[in-house]
């Protein structure tokens, strides 16, 4: 929403996130940038540092306007929390919204400590590694926090199964930059993307596998993968081994993901779990059919027959034969990439998430106004 007042004069919202440049990381930097052009609140991102956190994508955040501070990754995490209230006590905030785990635990007892009078939980995955002492520390907290957010209604459903309460518990679809998907035009590749870090949670050794069995069906699509992350090198060996080599592109990162997908007939969202994929939504954006794992973060943003397919996870042949089926049906997968498009553009633009956060935030700080003059 636009705001004629000076950035220095609104109040101040601090997100605080992890400095590995993950989804969630994304969403918080996305919300900051927005709200540098306009809104209700002066934004403030707090990285907890990482040894491959990218300095060089923090100094263009600042060189964006947008404030950025570093704190540091200690591993015991109570004096991660000791630094970061001392930063919130500088700050001010009204609010600090915490996003992920463990940084919504060291958040928001550090903003707890320092007195911050709304504190929001952010919940970027539907499976985290919860121990029993993390668990209590999250519920103990929820005590403490305005608002728990879960970025898809999957993961709110999670939340609440956790048994956290319901009365405090939203969701928030994650939201991406649609002006950077511009309408399709011309003919696509009837090529295959996946854009996801080569980590445990995705499933690209699955993906690989199709690809391999769709050779005796007669189908040799080129399959382009981007993005880095520890299992790289094993993938790389295990498209070697099936002899994939000249039909499989690892691309790293890829600086221009929209032009991509503008000129692919098909993206696959191989994973075994999820919160909301901004990956897959921006391939959504970008008129692609998609094809994706049916779990849950994923369920919530496809309609299986409608925006896209679903299948079972992990499950290499049906995989396979839903590429197939798309490849061998030009006119299906064009209906498909095109209601995916529709349903991105109407309910998953970074404008319509700010909004909802601005509009939880503007909530919570009326109710902890309320209460403290209350107490006054």
């Amino acid at each position: 929403m636009p705001n004629d007042t000076s950035i220095a004069d609104r109040p101040r919202v601090v997100h605080f996130v992890t400095g590995g440049f993950s989804g969630a990381t994304q969403v918080a930097v996305d919300l900051c940038v927005a709200a540098l052009h306009g809104g209700p609140f002066e934004p403030v991102l707090v990285l907890r540092s990482k040894p491959h956190t990218p300095m060089a994508r923090v100094e263009a955040l600042r060189a964006q306007g947008l404030t950025v501070h570093l704190v540091s990754n200690h591993w015991w995490h109570r004096m991660t929390v000791g630094e970061l209230a001392g930063l919130l006590r500088e700050l001010h905030p009204v609010a600090l919204l915490a996003h992920g785990f463990p940084e919504h635990l060291i958040g928001r007892q550090a903003g707890l400590d320092a007195g911050i009078p709304v504190l929001i939980q952010v919940e970027h995955n539907s499976r985290e590694r919860y121990s029993p002492l993390s668990r209590w520390l999250s519920r103990r907290l929820a005590r403490h926090s305005a608002a728990l957010v879960g970025v898809s209604e999957g993961v709110r459903e999670s939340l609440l199964a956790q048994g956290l309460p319901a009365d405090k518990t939203v969701a928030i679809p994650n939201g991406v930059d649609l002006a950077r998907f511009p309408a399709p035009g011309g003919e696509r590749e009837a090529g295959i993307v996946m854009s996801a870090r080569f980590a445990r949670q995705k499933d690209h050794a699955t993906l690989i596998e199709a690809v391999a069995r769709l050779a005796s069906q007669g189908l040799k699509p080129r399959l382009q993968l981007a993005g880095t992350g520890p299992l790289l090198s094993r993938m790389r060996s295990r498209v070697a081994s099936l002899g994939l080599g000249e039909q499989i592109a690892f691309l790293g990162h890829h600086g221009d993901m929209p032009g991509l997908l503008g000129w692919q007939a098909l993206y696959v969202l191989s994973t075994h779990y999820e919160g909301m994929p901004l990956a897959l939504v921006e391939a959504m954006a970008a008129g692609c059919a998609c094809v994706a794992s049916d779990v849950i973060g994923v369920r919530g943003v496809i309609e299986h027959g409608v925006s896209g397919l679903l299948v079972p996870e992990g499950d290499v042949q049906a995989l396979a034969d839903a590429i197939a089926r798309l490849l061998r049906d030009p006119a299906l997968a064009a209906r498909l990439g095109a209601a995916a498009r529709e349903r991105a553009l109407a309910e998953h633009g970074l404008a319509l998430m700010r909004e909802r956060y601005e509009a939880l935030i503007t909530r919570c700080a009326t109710t902890a106004d309320l209460a403290t003059n209350a107490r006054v």
